[in-house]
Protein backbone atom coordinates (compact mmCIF):
# COMPACT_ATOMS: atom_id res chain seq x y z
CA UNK A 1 0.00 0.00 0.00
CA UNK A 2 1.66 3.60 -1.11
CA UNK A 3 1.01 6.22 1.75
CA UNK A 4 0.07 9.31 0.87
CA UNK A 5 2.10 12.11 2.92
CA UNK A 6 5.28 10.00 3.90
CA UNK A 7 6.35 12.75 6.20
CA UNK A 8 3.32 12.95 8.15
CA UNK A 9 3.90 9.41 8.85
CA UNK A 10 7.02 10.14 10.07
CA UNK A 11 6.08 12.73 12.46
CA UNK A 12 3.18 10.78 13.80
CA UNK A 13 5.64 7.79 14.64
CA UNK A 14 7.44 10.71 16.64
CA UNK A 15 4.99 11.73 18.21
CA UNK A 16 3.61 8.65 19.21
CA UNK A 17 6.84 6.89 20.54
CA UNK A 18 7.64 9.82 22.65
CA UNK A 19 3.64 10.26 24.37
CA UNK A 20 4.25 6.55 25.00
CA UNK A 21 7.44 6.47 26.43
CA UNK A 22 9.49 4.66 24.11
CA UNK A 23 13.22 4.56 23.70
CA UNK A 24 13.23 4.51 20.05
CA UNK A 25 10.98 4.21 16.99
CA UNK A 26 11.29 2.24 13.17
CA UNK A 27 10.56 4.19 10.48
CA UNK A 28 11.00 3.47 6.67
CA UNK A 29 13.36 4.76 5.26
CA UNK A 30 13.92 7.54 2.88
CA UNK A 31 16.58 10.24 2.10
CA UNK A 32 14.05 12.89 2.59
CA UNK A 33 13.51 11.69 6.13
CA UNK A 34 17.22 10.72 6.85
CA UNK A 35 17.76 14.52 6.27
CA UNK A 36 15.24 15.66 8.34
CA UNK A 37 16.47 13.26 11.45
CA UNK A 38 20.20 14.79 10.46
CA UNK A 39 18.38 17.86 11.09
CA UNK A 40 16.37 16.80 14.36
CA UNK A 41 20.03 15.09 15.79
CA UNK A 42 21.68 18.19 14.83
CA UNK A 43 19.93 20.65 16.62
CA UNK A 44 19.24 18.39 19.51
CA UNK A 45 15.57 16.90 19.58
CA UNK A 46 17.05 12.92 19.09
CA UNK A 47 19.91 11.12 20.82
CA UNK A 48 20.66 9.46 17.95
CA UNK A 49 19.05 7.57 14.30
CA UNK A 50 21.00 4.94 12.21
CA UNK A 51 19.77 3.55 8.78
CA UNK A 52 19.27 -0.10 8.60
CA UNK A 53 19.18 -2.06 5.38
CA UNK A 54 16.47 -4.66 5.06
CA UNK A 55 16.55 -5.51 1.09
CA UNK A 56 14.04 -3.01 0.37
CA UNK A 57 13.51 0.02 1.12
CA UNK A 58 15.30 0.21 4.25
CA UNK A 59 14.45 1.14 8.06
CA UNK A 60 15.48 4.74 10.02
CA UNK A 61 16.00 3.56 13.99
CA UNK A 62 15.79 6.67 15.90
CA UNK A 63 16.17 6.94 19.51
CA UNK A 64 14.31 9.58 21.25
CA UNK A 65 15.56 12.20 23.81
CA UNK A 66 14.06 12.99 27.39
CA UNK A 67 14.81 15.07 29.39
CA UNK A 68 15.73 13.84 33.35
CA UNK A 69 12.53 13.66 34.68
CA UNK A 70 11.44 11.44 31.90
CA UNK A 71 9.99 14.25 29.74
CA UNK A 72 9.86 13.96 26.16
CA UNK A 73 12.38 16.85 24.37
CA UNK A 74 10.08 17.23 21.48
CA UNK A 75 7.24 19.22 23.29
CA UNK A 76 5.36 19.70 19.80
CA UNK A 77 5.60 18.91 16.40
CA UNK A 78 3.28 20.21 13.29
CA UNK A 79 3.32 19.49 10.02
CA UNK A 80 2.80 22.56 7.39
CA UNK A 81 3.45 22.02 3.89
CA UNK A 82 1.03 19.61 2.93
CA UNK A 83 0.35 17.07 -0.45
CA UNK A 84 -2.90 19.36 -0.50
CA UNK A 85 -1.51 22.35 0.54
CA UNK A 86 2.17 23.33 -0.37
CA UNK A 87 3.54 25.93 1.75
CA UNK A 88 6.87 28.09 0.45
CA UNK A 89 8.41 30.63 1.86
CA UNK A 90 11.32 33.01 0.77
CA UNK A 91 14.56 33.71 3.31
CA UNK A 92 12.74 36.93 4.50
CA UNK A 93 9.24 35.21 4.84
CA UNK A 94 10.61 32.30 7.38
CA UNK A 95 9.05 33.01 11.05
CA UNK A 96 10.67 32.05 14.20
CA UNK A 97 9.12 29.04 15.85
CA UNK A 98 7.28 29.64 19.40
CA UNK A 99 9.41 32.90 19.60
CA UNK A 100 12.79 31.24 18.78
CA UNK A 101 12.57 28.42 21.18
CA UNK A 102 11.12 26.14 18.13
CA UNK A 103 12.85 25.14 14.75
CA UNK A 104 11.33 24.83 11.57
CA UNK A 105 12.42 22.20 9.25
CA UNK A 106 12.69 23.70 4.78
CA UNK A 107 13.72 21.53 2.25
CA UNK A 108 15.53 24.23 -0.35
CA UNK A 109 17.37 23.97 -3.69
CA UNK A 110 20.86 23.38 -1.23
CA UNK A 111 19.13 20.58 0.86
CA UNK A 112 17.27 20.26 4.21
CA UNK A 113 17.79 22.74 6.87
CA UNK A 114 16.34 24.44 9.45
CA UNK A 115 14.57 28.16 9.01
CA UNK A 116 17.58 30.02 10.79
CA UNK A 117 20.42 28.55 8.41
CA UNK A 118 17.87 28.96 5.23
CA UNK A 119 17.87 32.81 6.97
CA UNK A 120 21.83 33.39 7.06
CA UNK A 121 22.44 31.33 3.63
CA UNK A 122 19.45 33.76 2.38
CA UNK A 123 17.70 30.62 0.11
CA UNK A 124 13.94 29.72 0.61
CA UNK A 125 11.80 26.29 0.06
CA UNK A 126 9.21 24.68 1.08
CA UNK A 127 8.73 24.46 5.05
CA UNK A 128 8.21 20.99 6.04
CA UNK A 129 7.32 21.21 9.55
CA UNK A 130 7.92 22.76 13.27
CA UNK A 131 9.21 21.35 16.26
CA UNK A 132 9.29 22.95 19.57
Amino acid sequence: MSMSDPIADLLTRLRNALHAGYPSVEIPASSLKEEMCRVLKSEGYIREFTRIEDGRQGMLKVQLKYTHDRKPVIQGIRRVSKPSLRVYAGHDEVKPVRTGLGISILTTSQGVMTGKQARVEKVGGEVLCEVW
